[in-house]
């Protein structure tokens, strides 16, 4: 599938032409010097004209908002990317009305039901702008509900996953570990890697009322170890102050079943909040690109009859398609597409600002035809 395609217009200017016969010399022309470029017919209803002034100022409107609409379907088309991988699945082909983007835009008929083309043209695209300026509205809404999930537990792993020195003991820890009694506890000590051998012939001799052999390592990472030590409850901050001074931290800790299992069940919780609202996220933004999509697609429709009036005048009569070029066979097809529009000193000829509908980066090309440039991604 091409992700990017032009919308061009040509001016139906030869005595007798129609747009049916122009169609069948833009297709001969492409066929015979370049037959890898897809072509097809881009069927733009008679819309409502209104008055010149209108159209004009209709026009400025219309570049603006094209780039605001044209925006919110590539955020809504991300963020499905971001959700698939989030869940490890491939990515699935997005549909417009049941059918694949590229169909949608190459096969386009305008939807009469929901823009009467008796409608004035400013009233449709206002249509289109509130009606995609709320799905933005609410895909924001619903993002930061599924990111704020998100960030709590990413919090929690941070805190399950860094340094010994800084992360949470307790999914480490296991009731057996420790001893707790009326003059008996177990500490937890954090030893740099490369002094275990110190930790384990010293760690007695820290205190005299440091239970011999008591010691035991309960998990290692790429800086430090994690030991049990047991001792008089009355020595604890004299022995605390000794293991600093040997370069040995003693962490705070008080083992509690019910806060590990309050943990387990907020994590569970968590995760499963998480994935509930990734899958119901991610139903929604397929319906939603579908809406925004065909909402651009009408936008475009509207923008070439604008332009195509602008450029060639009253009454409308011009054949408007969609082609896919090769970057290699862009010239070709830009020549053929001048051809057909006359000389090179056309009075049709006019500055284009392709970033209108592209978003390209704001090159400025001359072309004595309407072109605008889509990108699907």
């Amino acid at each position: 599938m091409a992700t990017r395609y032009w919308i061009v217009s040509l001016p139906v200017q030869s005595p007798g032409a129609t747009a049916s016969s122009l169609w069948s010399r833009l297709q001969d022309s492409i066929s015979r010097h370049s037959f890898d470029t897809p072509l097809y017919r881009f069927n733009v209803p008679d819309l409502r004209v209104g008055t010149f002034d209108s159209l004009l100022a209709l026009s400025d409107d219309l570049v603006k908002s094209n780039v605001f609409v044209e925006g919110v379907s590539h955020k809504i088309r991300r963020q499905i990317e971001d959700l698939e991988r989030a869940g490890g699945v491939e990515s699935g082909t997005l549909t417009v009305d049941g059918v694949p983007v590229d169909t949608y835009l190459t096969r386009f008929v305008w939807d009469e039901g929901k823009y009467p083309t008796m409608s004035p043209l400013k009233e449709i695209v206002g249509s289109i702008q509130s009606q995609v300026a709320k799905i933005e509205d609410d895909m924001k809404v619903r993002a930061a509900e599924y990111n704020n999930v998100r960030s709590q537990l990413s919090a929690i792993n941070r805190k399950q996953s860094g340094s010994l020195a800084v992360r949470d003991l307790s999914n480490l820890v296991k009731p057996e570990d420790m001893i707790t009694s009326e003059h008996l506890v177990t500490l937890l000590a954090i030893v740099p890697k490369y002094s275990q051998k110190d930790w384990l012939s010293s760690y007695e001799t820290l205190d005299t009322f440091v239970v011999p052999r008591s010691s035991k390592k309960l998990y290692e990472d790429n800086e430090y170890a994690l030991y049990t030590v047991t001792l008089f409850a009355k020595v604890v901050d004299n022995f605390k102050v000794r293991a600093r001074e040997k370069g040995f931290q003693v962490r705070d800790f008080e083992y509690s079943s019910e806060a590990q299992e309050s943990w387990k069940q907020e994590m569970e919780k968590l995760l499963q909040d998480q994935e509930a609202m990734r899958t119901t996220l991610l139903q929604w933004c397929y319906a939603s690109y579908s809406e925004v999509f065909s909402s651009w697609m009408h936008f475009c429709a509207v923008r070439v009859f604008v332009e195509s009036i602008l450029r060639y005048g009253l009454p409308p009569s011009f054949l408007s398609a969609v082609l896919a070029p090769s970057t290699k066979s862009e010239k070709k097809v830009r020549s053929i597409l001048e051809e057909l529009c006359g000389n090179a000193h056309s009075l049709y000829w006019k500055s284009e600002d392709d970033v209108g509908i592209a978003g390209l980066g704001g090159e400025t090309e001359a072309h004595p035809y309407v072109s605008f440039t889509i990108n699907f991604v």
